[in-house]
């Protein structure tokens, strides 16, 4: 069993693919049972963030695992296959676990760095496990994977170029903002009314650089009242003014806004263009005129939350995902990125060590069970030949014979988990199961990676990273 991974994200796709193949909190369930559901999947976990979408399946079959993943992201998309195959990547076994630290690790995200895709992982896991669709493989590679992103900025300055999206997103805020005045770029916040939509982990995140920024009022929107209210509350805390509201008095919060935060996950737009001309024809008879005093939309959701044709209207400017994905400020310094990578290859090292140790148990332990097996056999043929011997002495032959037994076996297995731990270490187990004659469904556990040399084509030997042609030339059931 192997971990294939199949992804689209703001690296293969554009923003008009990504809307059609994002993935809810209320999908994520129906679509991990229907993963169980499938032949060659027996684990899944689905990654989904505001410019990701990533499954992670345990396989029995490459192919046909591909073709199932492929098969339900179709689905779900409304994509045909060669529109899903063009955006797609396919990373398998080592591969797809090195992928994974390096999402953890800040590495792939649009924001070089950023914190909230751990959040974002950790919630993947958490819905795995609670719909039973985690097992030991992806427990302990999500486990492994949070650590290495903890590590990770912990130890490098990684994030020093912006904490998330929200950061570099109310950046260019500030850069509308202040356009035309003499206001310095750091307070052009300073006093300002925000709108937050949606009260869940951005809108969170959204509230702390806010309020971090001076802004002087903050208006949370939200489907149900309760989130709104308790984020509002988390605002005042942090000594901003805030206000809680349902979203269907989002036109009224937007007329008194200067920025907008939206980030809802829902299907479809959340802010229109009729909602936005009556919020700006409400701004017009305000103090202020809207050409004087711009509004500013941070679009983060995925799929939009604000209908394109509002980016066109007069004095409203839209800073969405696309604008993101350009903006030189996503990237971090180097010498942070280097020192990150690093420790990315450092850690998988050790998790792949790891997992070939914990594959050679099972062979270790039928090894233990087969002589075991053999010394109360002859223990018991010792009773047949001798059924006078007094206990006592019976016990200190049984004691005597099983620590020759322990001795001669203590040197092999410990070495065999310590080679077990190198590359290609999995032959030393098939070793010991042909020279004991162990039955393979003692040690099933620890059966080598599917053999697929001959789809990568150079006969090397074992294959971990498929190009996403795979899903459509070659993603047939094995």
């Amino acid at each position: 069993m192997s971990v294939l991974l199949v992804g689209i994200s703001h690296r293969s796709a554009p923003v008009a693919v990504l809307e059609k193949v994002a993935i809810t909190d209320t999908d994520r369930p129906k679509l991990l049972d229907q993963l169980l559901a499938s032949t060659h999947v027996s684990e899944a976990m689905i990654v989904s963030t505001c410019n990701r979408v990533e499954v992670y399946a345990v396989v029995d079959a490459f192919h046909g695992g591909l073709a199932e993943v492929g098969e339900l992201l179709t689905e779900h998309s409304g994509l045909p296959m060669p529109d899903l195959t063009r955006h797609a990547y396919v990373r398998y076994s080592e591969a797809a676990a090195e992928h994974l630290f390096a999402v953890a690790s800040g590495l792939d995200s649009m924001v070089v760095g950023e914190q909230q895709v751990l959040s974002q992982i950790r919630s993947a896991y958490a819905t795995a496990d609670a719909q039973r669709a985690a097992g030991r493989t992806l427990h302990e590679l999500a486990q492994h994977a949070l650590r290495v992103g903890k590590r990770v900025h912990t130890e490098t300055g990684i994030d020093r170029a912006g904490a998330s999206v929200v950061s570099v997103a109310l950046d260019r805020a500030r850069e509308v903002l202040r356009a035309g005045t003499d206001l310095p770029l750091e307070t052009a916040l300073e006093g300002r009314t925000a709108v937050v939509v949606g009260a869940g982990a951005m809108g969170g995140l959204a509230v702390a650089h806010l309020s971090r920024a001076g802004i002087g009022r903050i208006i949370v929107v939200n489907r149900t009242l309760d989130k709104a209210t308790r984020l509002a509350e988390t605002a005042r805390t942090h000594g901003v003014e805030s206000t809680a509201l349902e979203l269907s008095r989002l036109t009224e919060a937007m007329a008194a806004a200067d920025v907008v935060i939206t980030c809802t996950g829902a299907v479809g737009s959340v802010v229109t263009l009729a909602d936005t001309h009556r919020a700006l024809a409400d701004r017009d008879r305000a103090e202020f005129p809207a050409t004087e005093r711009p509004l500013v939309f941070c679009d983060l959701g995925l799929p939009r939350d604000v209908e394109h044709a509002v980016a066109g209207l007069p004095g409203v400017a839209v800073i969405d995902i696309e604008t993101l994905q350009r903006d030189p400020a996503a990237n971090a310094a180097s010498d942070d990125t280097a020192a990150a990578r690093s420790i990315v290859a450092d850690e998988l090292a050790k998790y792949l060590a790891g997992q070939r140790m914990a594959e050679v148990t099972p062979t270790v332990a039928a090894l233990r069970q087969r002589a075991a097996e053999v010394v109360e056999a002859e223990l018991m043929r010792l009773d047949s030949r001798l059924p006078s011997l007094a206990d006592p002495e019976r016990d200190e032959v049984a004691r005597t014979v099983r620590r020759v037994v322990d001795k001669l076996l203590h040197a092999p297995t410990v070495r065999v988990k310590q080679l077990a731990s190198t590359p290609g270490g999995d032959s030393y187990a098939e070793a010991l199961r042909e020279l004991f004659e162990l039955k393979p469904g003692a040690a099933q556990a620890v059966a080598a990676p599917m053999e697929i040399s001959a789809i990568a084509g150079d006969g090397a030997g074992l294959a971990d990273d498929f190009t996403a042609g795979h899903l459509g030339e070659e993603g047939r059931p094995a």
